[in-house]
């Protein structure tokens, strides 16, 4: 039987989204969407910011789920005035099924190029690439990451970049880590673009299994080694290790981050609120990484440190 689920649609200002988002994430325990009511499309040339957008919560239906949505509704209120809300409309909660969850989505996610050569792509989509384009296609069923999200992008970005600085030699023997994996992007990107030895590693199950899936569509599946294994335990250094998650869980994942990076290595930091670029940046001025770069989107930070070799 298909699983049901309380979607859960609160309408707010835009400078709220990430604290109800991040609230959401802890109130439910699943992800979140959010969208942009002024855009009907995620490609990055078309998108237009709107004052109010919608952020969607998950809760398992059953008992204390009128006490959940009656936690969040009080939480609006008390934080609204701080962004010039007064009033916030009530959440709406509409019940649905598993397979809606996973695939409405699909409408809003169309090809977007990021950087000089990398193409996302939905599975669905028709796209006529450029020579020295290289395409991913995805589908990122219920895991995160379509590569649209500033925070993506701007990781893809720094990827490319430090590739393109190497010697032909290191760029043929590059080992890629992936701390986060999603749905595979950062992963799959890393073996388009040469890598030798690619690891994507996630928590969720769930998202290991769409990741490996996006990774055999896209030709890597050889090249990807995708695990659950805690970042502790993974053995080996890293040319390269990608971490696209929330700055708290940078800042306290610091430490097992920066052993991770080979002599001479980069490390790459993404997910990052720029109001707490500063607080990240200090969690990991001791780790023995020199800082070196910080590009930024919108609200959102991406720096790259590097190991002496």
């Amino acid at each position: 039987m298909n699983k049901v689920w309380a979607e859960v649609c609160c309408e707010i200002p835009a400078a709220m989204v990430d604290l109800v988002a991040d609230y959401l994430v802890e109130l439910t325990g699943n992800g979140v969407s959010i969208d942009n009511l002024e855009v009907d499309t995620f490609s990055i040339d078309t998108i237009r910011e709107s004052p109010v957008k919608t952020v969607r919560g998950y809760f398992a239906p059953g008992d204390g789920l009128d006490a959940r949505i009656a936690e969040l509704e009080q939480f609006l209120r008390e934080n609204g005035p701080r962004f010039g809300a007064d009033s916030i409309p009530t959440p709406s909660v509409t019940m649905i099924r598993e397979e809606d969850w996973a695939t409405g989505w699909r409408q809003h996610f169309a090809p977007a190029r990021i950087g000089r050569h990398l193409v996302i792509k939905p599975t669905w989509e028709p796209f006529a690439p450029l020579p020295g384009d290289l395409v991913i296609e995805l589908d990122p069923g219920m895991a995160f990451g379509t590569g649209t999200h500033p925070t993506t992008r701007l990781c893809l970005e720094a990827l490319e970049e430090i590739v393109a600085t190497l010697p032909a030699a290191d760029a043929s023997s590059l080992a890629v880590l992936d701390v986060g994996t999603g749905s595979g992007i950062l992963a799959i990107a890393a073996a388009k673009l040469g890598a030798r030895r690619v690891v994507g590693t996630d928590i969720d199950p769930d998202a290991v299994a769409v990741a490996a899936e996006n990774c055999a569509l896209n030709g890597v599946a050889d090249t990807v080694e995708l695990v659950t294994t805690p970042l502790a335990a993974l053995p080996g250094l890293f040319a390269v290790t990608l971490a696209n998650i929330l700055a708290e869980d940078l800042v306290r994942m610091a430490g097992e981050l920066a052993v991770k990076v080979a002599p001479g290595g980069f490390l790459v930091l993404s997910g990052i609120l720029r109001e707490r670029e500063e607080f990240v940046l200090a969690g990991f001025a001791a780790t023995g990484l020199s800082f070196r770069s910080a590009r930024h989107d919108g609200e959102w930070s991406c720096l790259v440190y590097r190991r002496g070799a």
